[in-house]
């Protein structure tokens, strides 16, 4: 990769049939290709210099002030507190990172790979012992911390089980150096005279970050990823995806999580400005705060805020009205004429007044979600990667998008459907610059999913005739009945939460007791209690089970014979789930079974 190399893009896509091999060559954009954070970091820096690039919100008692940090600003204290890091001798330790998205996490983060020291985010909401686990399998050396989260950090301090050499307060905190401590001795050190730390150099292929996957089916596993992965990711990202400089972003996604950090340094590239929210409770409040215009998230929240939109305008008895509106505003957009911003105000208004553009990740979105935003003016796309490729190996963008698709593979992915069926459904497998080092010290776990430099997904998608992708499922999740005939149970799921009643479900295949070779399809339903409430305030628990299955016996009518859900769990017991809110399949359906 060569540093400076600005393009201007063309559309040059091709598809090799047969093979289901497809490489991505959309570019919209201009760009320029970085091989590692330190360059991009500091180009943008040049480029945006005295823009805002984070705002924070200061709460002393009932007053509220903000603090703008420019660009020039947001280098400068990184560099200061790198150069305490080198001080202290940090050059070749491992630095945890535990804590709310928030500029000290972001400086220490960009401290860490300006400098070449490895940075391992880790998830604050991890119970002490996995918390504990994670910083001694990671053989982490300094850990800084959120104060939220003192009391866990005492407790793993007082087992003295992982071997921490210095423990980091991200605020001031009795008992413990503090990040604008460290900050302030960075900054003198600095001015003494010392370069150290802003002359390291930066090995761009070696491991710099250590990230630990979700883990939905089994022990999370430490995946190993250097600054070019990022860099080549945010580079592919920059080349289609419609992001200002203008642009005001709310980091909803953990940071912890690689969507939400690449996507902090995605925001860094662009130009934009980031703010951070006060909590889920308060997402309308933050939109119209900031005047939000941009934000990326996991489709629980993106299909959230749509349902909020649905139950504003059903409680104003204007559903009918809407569905008119959209129906003509369609008809406008084909002659080229956009009111959707006029038609819609007081919608939109609801939201801020400013959102124009959301990257849903994480998990497939409903179809009906994303066309419901974009008929509002709204712009929704949907991205598709894994912690193992940087993330992002496949996204729609504002020049091509289709409902329900992930779009089409980055311009530096390779990308390729292995062993598919007739129907022309394989395993995504992928090459590229984005691919992992491999899983830290779980050489079995890498030789498993990398081979012959493909990384092996675990995903099954297929191709339409205009070379969109689509994704059916999980490999692993796809319930095979005696017939041959293949059950992915994504497809079902999304039909069954569009309900009202339902706030989430799972399908599974249940051992026939007629035939034990067979499988009987079976969905567990978490109904919504306040939904239930006001719908149905009279209704006893067996009465409403069959109303939520005579709902599901009209789904069941939408599908062939084979794919019919024959049998059903109501609870309103939230299902077991990983901290980014993925259902732990495996562990829900033994729970089902163990409870038979």
């Amino acid at each position: 990769m060569v540093e400076g190399n600005v393009i201007i893009f063309e559309l040059d896509l091709y598809l090799r049939e047969g093979m289901g091999l497809i490489m991505g060559r959309e570019k919209y954009f201009e760009a320029t290709e970085f091989e590692n954070i330190k360059e991009l970091i500091y180009d943008t820096v040049k480029k945006y210099n005295k823009k805002t690039a984070f705002t924070i919100k200061h709460k002393k008692e009932k007053a509220i002030s903000y603090e703008e940090i420019s660009y020039t600003q947001l280098l400068e204290e990184v560099n200061q507190l790198g150069t305490k890091f080198y001080n202290l001798g940090y050059q070749n330790k491992r630095v945890a990172i535990v804590g709310r998205n928030r500029y000290e996490w972001v400086m220490t983060h960009l401290a860490n790979l300006l400098g070449g020291i490895l940075s391992i985010p880790l998830d604050k909401e991890l119970q002490v012992d996995e918390l504990e686990s994670c910083l001694v399998r990671s053989k982490a050396d300094v850990l800084v911390f959120d104060e939220k989260y003192l009391e866990n950090i005492e407790e793993i301090k007082k087992r003295g089980n992982a071997n921490i050499e210095s423990y980091i307060c991200m605020s001031e905190q009795e008992g413990y150096v503090s990040i604008p401590q460290l900050k302030q001795e960075g900054k003198e050190i600095l001015e003494a005279g010392n370069k150290d730390y802003i002359e390291a150099k930066i090995d761009s292929f070696k491991m710099n970050i250590l990230l630990f996957t979700s883990g939905t089916t089994s022990k999370s596993k430490a995946v190993m990823l250097s600054q070019n992965n990022i860099a080549s990711n945010v580079y592919s990202m920059q080349l289609v995806e419609d992001i200002r400089k203008e642009d005001v972003n709310i980091a909803f996604l953990p940071f912890h999580h690689i969507f939400g950090s690449t996507c902090m340094i995605v925001m860094l590239a662009f130009g934009v400005t980031t703010v951070f929210p006060d909590g889920l409770r308060y997402i309308a409040q933050n939109l119209k705060e900031y005047k939000v215009s941009v934000f990326v998230g996991v489709p629980l929240l993106v299909e959230a805020i749509y349902k909020r939109i649905e139950q504003g305008i059903a409680k104003k008895g204007k559903t009918t009205v809407v569905a008119l509106a959209k129906k003509m505003s369609n008809l406008l957009l084909k002659l080229h004429i956009d009111v959707r911003k006029k038609l819609f105000k007081e919608i939109l208004d609801e939201l801020g007044g400013s959102l124009r553009f959301v990257i849903s990740g994480g998990a497939p979105l409903d179809r009906r979600v994303a066309k419901g935003f974009n008929e509002l003016g709204i712009n929704v796309v949907q991205g598709y990667g894994l912690t193992e490729t940087s993330p992002v190996i496949a996204a729609e963008n504002c020049k091509k998008m289709k409902y329900g698709s992930i779009g089409f593979p980055m311009e530096n992915v390779q990308l390729e459907l292995y062993n598919q069926d007739e129907q022309g459904i394989g395993e995504i497998r992928v090459k590229g610059p984005n691919v992992m080092l491999g899983y830290y010290e779980n050489e079995e776990a890498t030789n498993e999913v990398l081979k012959d430099g493909w990384f092996y997904t675990g995903d099954l998608a297929y191709f339409d005739q205009e070379g969109y992708l689509f994704l059916t499922g999980r490999k692993k999740d796809m319930i095979v009945l005696k017939n041959g005939k293949k059950v992915f149970p994504d497809e079902l799921e999304t039909l069954i939460n569009r309900l009202d009643e339902v706030s989430e479900c799972i399908v599974y295949g249940m051992p026939d007791n007629k035939d034990k070779n067979d499988m009987k399809l079976s969905v567990k339903v978490v109904y919504d209690t306040e939904v239930v409430k006001e719908k149905y305030p009279d209704l006893s628990q067996e009465e409403l089970e069959e109303v939520i299955w005579q709902k599901i016996k009209e789904i069941n009518k939408t599908f062939p014979p084979y794919k019919y859900i024959k049998n059903m769990i109501l609870t309103e017991e939230e299902l077991i789930k990983t901290t980014t809110k993925k259902v732990k399949r495996n562990e829900e359906i033994k729970k089902i079974l163990d409870n038979k």
